[in-house]
C-alpha cells in the first residue's frame, strides 16, 4: 500500500509546486459510534442511553458540547470537568469521532486541501471526499463537502464526473470543520475547563457548503451540520458567515432558510434555460424562472442578506455582452452579489476560460447596474482545489454495490436519476 507521503494526490500525475505532507493518521476506524455531530436532543438521548440520571443530562449535554466545539478535545479523558465514573462509561459505548486524513496539501497561494477517508456505513468501502481552506486578509474559508461524489453531473464540474456514492452524515460534515480547525491550530492550547478562549484572530471564520456534492440533497444532515457551526456554546459562527450553495434544488429554498436562517448561494451560470439545462442538468427539472422566484422568497432576504449568485465564465459559452445584460434583467429586484468565477481548468474538461478582457467587460456591464461583481481570482489551481476542481481519489463503486448502499442506509436522493 502507498504511503499518503508519497501517493499521487486526487490520482492526478500532473498537480504541480504541491506540497504534499504525511499527516499522522488522527483516529482508527472505531466501531463505537461517534457523539459529534449529534443535534443536541440526541446527545441527551445517548446520555440516558448509558445510564446518565436524567436530572443531570442538560448539565452534561452542555459539558460535552464545550468540550468537543469549543475545546476541539478528541477524547474524553481530556475533559477535565467530567466525573473519572462518567468518562469511563463514554469512552466504553461511544468515541470523539474523527475521519482519517489521508493528503494534506498546501498550495503556493496558501490555500490547504485535505483529503479525508470515511468509513463505509454498512457496505462497500470507505469512501474519501475532500475540505479546502482557503486564507485571505481578515479571514478564511472553509469549503465543505456534504456528498460523495455527486449526482447533478453539472458538465463543467470536475465533481460531478465523479459518480454520486453516498450522502455525508452530520458527523462527518462538521468533522470537516473540527480537523481543519486542529491542522490550523485554532483550537484554545489549553485543555483546562477554566481556560482562556480566544476572542479574535480566528483562522476559520467562514464556512461555505461548496464542495463536494449537493448540499439540498442531504437536507437534514447538512441542515443539522449547520446548526452546530451557528451554535453560540459551539464552533460558535455567525449565521451571516455560512453559506450554502446549490445549483437550484428549489423546493428545499425556503425550508433551508427557515429552518437555519444561513446565507444563501446559487450556481446559476447561464441566463438560458436551455444552455442551464446542459451546464447544470438540474434545470431540467427546476427551471430559471422557478429558481429565481423561490430566491426572491428566501426567508430575511434583504440588502443586509444578499443572495450570491455564482457564476462560472465559459469562453464562447455565456461570457457575451447579451449575457451580461440578460443576467442583469432576471436578478432585478433580488438583493444580489454576482461573483463571476474564471473557468478552472481541470483533466479532460470540454471548456475554456475566457481571456481577461472579456471577463473585465462582462463585470462592467453588471457593475454598472448596480450589483456587485466581483472576479474571483482562482485560489489553490495547482492543487486542484479551486472552485470546479474537487474530486476525490476514492475507488468507485459499481452500480449494483451503490444501490444497495444507498437502500441500506436510506440516504438515496429521490432525483438522483436525472
Amino acid at each position: 500500500m502507498t504511503s499518503p507521503a508519497t501517493a499521487a494526490p486526487l490520482g492526478h500525475d500532473d498537480v504541480l509546486d504541491a506540497i504534499v505532507k504525511a499527516p499522522q493518521a488522527i483516529a482508527t476506524v472505531d466501531a463505537k459510534p461517534s457523539l459529534l455531530g449529534l443535534s443536541r436532543a440526541r446527545l441527551a438521548d445517548a446520555l440516558l442511553a448509558i445510564g446518565v440520571e436524567e436530572r443531570q443530562v442538560r448539565m452534561r449535554v452542555n459539558q460535552l458540547w464545550h468540550w468537543m466545539y469549543l475545546r476541539g478535545v478528541d477524547s474524553f479523558d481530556r475533559m477535565t470537568n467530567v466525573s473519572k465514573e462518567l468518562r469511563a462509561q463514554l469512552a466504553e459505548a461511544y468515541v470523539v469521532g474523527r475521519p482519517e486524513l489521508v493528503t494534506e496539501q498546501i498550495s503556493v497561494d496558501g490555500t490547504r486541501k485535505w483529503l479525508f477517508r470515511f468509513p463505509s456505513r454498512g457496505a462497500g468501502k470507505p469512501v474519501e471526499v475532500e475540505t479546502v481552506y482557503i486564507p485571505e486578509e481578515g479571514r478564511g474559508t472553509l469549503c465543505v463537502s456534504s456528498q460523495v461524489g455527486c449526482s447533478l453531473t453539472c458538465s463543467f464540474c470536475h465533481t460531478g464526473t465523479q459518480v454520486m456514492v453516498r450522502n455525508l452524515t452530520a458527523e462527518e460534515i462538521v468533522s470537516q470543520v473540527v480537523v481543519a480547525r486542529e491542522r490550523l491550530g485554532d483550537f484554545p492550547a489549553s485543555d483546562k475547563a477554566d481556560g482562556i478562549l480566544p476572542s479574535e484572530g480566528r483562522l476559520v471564520t467562514n464556512v461555505v457548503m461548496m464542495g463536494m456534492g449537493e448540499p439540498l440533497m442531504n437536507y437534514e444532515a447538512v441542515r443539522d451540520a449547520m446548526q452546530i457551526f451557528a451554535d453560540g456554546d459551539g464552533l460558535s459562527l455567525s449565521r451571516r458567515r455560512i453559506t450554502l450553495s446549490t445549483s437550484g434544488v428549489v423546493p428545499m429554498i425556503p425550508r433551508i432558510g427557515a429552518e437555519t436562517g444561513v446565507m444563501l448561494a446559487i450556481s446559476l451560470h447561464a441566463v438560458r434555460d436551455d444552455l442551464r439545462d446542459v451546464l447544470v442538468p438540474i434545470n431540467k427539472k427546476y427551471k430559471i424562472a422557478e429558481l429565481l422566484e423561490a430566491c426572491r422568497n428566501y426567508p430575511g432576504l434583504s440588502n443586509a442578506r444578499r443572495i450570491t449568485f455564482e457564476y462560472v465564465m465559459l469562453k464562447g459559452v455565456n461570457d457575451s455582452a447579451a449575457d451580461a445584460r440578460e443576467l442583469v434583467r432576471l436578478l432585478r429586484g433580488i438583493p444580489a452579489k454576482i461573483n463571476l468565477i474564471p473557468f478552472n481548468a481541470w483533466p479532460g474538461s470540454q471548456y475554456q476560460c475566457p481571456d481577461w478582457d472579456t471577463i473585465e467587460a462582462f463585470a462592467e456591464i453588471v457593475n454598472r447596474a448596480g450589483y456587485a461583481s466581483p472576479i474571483r481570482t482562482p485560489r489553490g489551481r495547482d492543487i486542484l482545489a479551486a472552485c470546479g476542481q474537487l474530486k476525490s481519489a476514492s475507488e468507485r463503486l459499481k452500480i449494483s454495490e451503490r444501490l444497495a448502499l444507498e437502500a441500506m442506509i436510506g440516504t438515496l436522493p429521490a432525483d438522483d436519476e436525472d
